[in-house]
């Protein structure tokens, strides 16, 4: 029974959590079970070898973490550098502003490099940096690839050109939490050393877990690494990885039978036509924002990100008014304006496990709260561009044919 219940489906266009789909939900449908058994290791194996591909790695190993993207981004950090460790990070948003302040409350020597929200990391800065430290005191690069309380995405092959170029050490560590599986992204193309995701994003499950990768390079660190960790300690894991039963503690039985099934769905679909679809529907939501008269909140196109759209309403209007009344008349779901953006912004998450109608329905109720909010939208333009794009760019779905 739903706490607050309303007829119909909730429509659920915030950039994570994201809609689950039905075989997921299935899959999950389940009783607990003794993880010692055979069957929890057979499982957990095969997922610890697909996971990889998500990240497009063949020499990175996965951890399954029961935690949020938080404790990734702990993990990620506690597990490769030691306190007092100079990083550089970059500043662009607030789920990159949360991140620096774990970085610091860990007792890392934080060089942050601050952008204006709405825009992606100053990566000439990041150059003139790695250019300087000839010492290499540097020793890690944080970045979050798609911030998504603005609707930025970085160049993440960039950063890699960087660390190059100079011949620097620096391990380069990545929040992938609202790009993978959604967006373009190379770990070992571009020499990421730990990426990581949170279950509630483009995999499309329950939160819950924690999903980090770790290169080669990473996983050496962690010799040398002196931070305090217990609960995310990957040792810990490589350990049991070695005794073939892999778990330190109790998993959650039932997200990993959820996330065999996502995965499953991820390869009938085919991880490229994912990032395609992404794609699609990123440019049919800015195809709409324009029509409605409204900015993007990213600045620039190199900058724009195909799961999330925060967009500017005019100063008179709060856009948490916009996020409460489409809940309250609509069943609608959509993300607050957060910290800097509070008031200012909305965001229409469009990531996960969702199609071209989806989206036009979401799109539809957005003009209706608008409208409602007192901004002069003409009804059914923002659907309408969208729908014309989406009409000549949506492909026949693969299995139909």
């Amino acid at each position: 029974m739903d706490y607050v219940y309303g007829p119909g489906r909730n429509h659920l266009f915030v950039p994570g959590p994201v809609n689950i789909p039905d075989q997921v939900l299935r899959a999950m449908n389940r009783n607990n079970e003794d993880y010692r058994s055979p069957a929890v290791p057979a499982l957990t194996k095969t997922l610890l070898e697909d996971v990889k591909k998500i990240f497009k790695t063949t020499s990175g190993t996965p951890f399954l973490i029961p935690t949020t993207g938080t404790g990734a981004w702990e993990s990620a950090l506690t597990n490769t550098l030691s306190p007092g460790d100079r990083i550089v990070s970059f500043l662009i948003g607030q789920f990159s502003l949360l991140w620096i302040d774990q970085q610091q409350r860990l007792n890392f020597k934080v060089d942050v490099v601050e952008s204006e929200w709405g825009q992606g990391a100053n990566l000439d800065v990041l150059a003139s940096k790695i250019a300087e430290d000839t010492a290499h005191t540097i020793k890690a690069i944080c970045i979050v690839h798609n911030e998504t309380a603005t609707g930025v995405t970085n160049n993440l092959a960039t950063v890699r050109k960087i660390l190059d170029h100079y011949q620097h050490p620096a391990l380069f560590l990545v929040d992938g939490v609202s790009s993978i599986c959604a967006l373009d992204f190379r770990m070992d193309e571009w020499g990421i050393d730990v990426a990581l995701t949170g279950s509630q994003k483009a995999l499309s499950l329950p939160t819950g877990l924690g999903i980090v990768c770790a290169s080669p390079k990473a996983l050496e660190a962690t010799k040398t690494a002196k931070s305090v960790r217990v609960f995310f300690d990957w040792n810990d894991y490589l350990k049991f990885y070695k005794l073939g039963t892999y778990w330190p503690y109790t998993p959650s039985i039932q997200l990993l039978y959820g996330l065999r099934a996502a995965l499953d769905l991820i390869f009938e679909e085919g991880l490229d036509n994912i990032i395609t679809r992404h794609a699609r529907l990123g440019k049919a939501t800015r195809l709409a924002v324009e029509a409605w008269g409204l900015k993007n909140c990213t600045q620039k196109e190199e900058w724009y990100s195909d799961t999330v759209t925060a967009v500017v309403i005019p100063s008179h209007i709060d856009s948490a008014e916009i996020v409460r009344r489409a809940w309250k008349r609509y069943n609608l779901s959509l993300g607050l304006g957060l910290n800097k953006v509070a008031g200012k912004v909305f965001r229409i998450g469009h990531l996960g496990n969702l199609n071209e109608l989806q989206l036009l329905g979401c799109l539809a109720g957005v003009e209706m709260v608008l409208k409602d909010v007192g901004y002069p939208v003409k009804l059914g333009s923002g659907v309408a561009a969208a729908s014309a794009y989406l009409q000549n760019s949506t492909p026949l779905i693969p299995s139909r044919i």
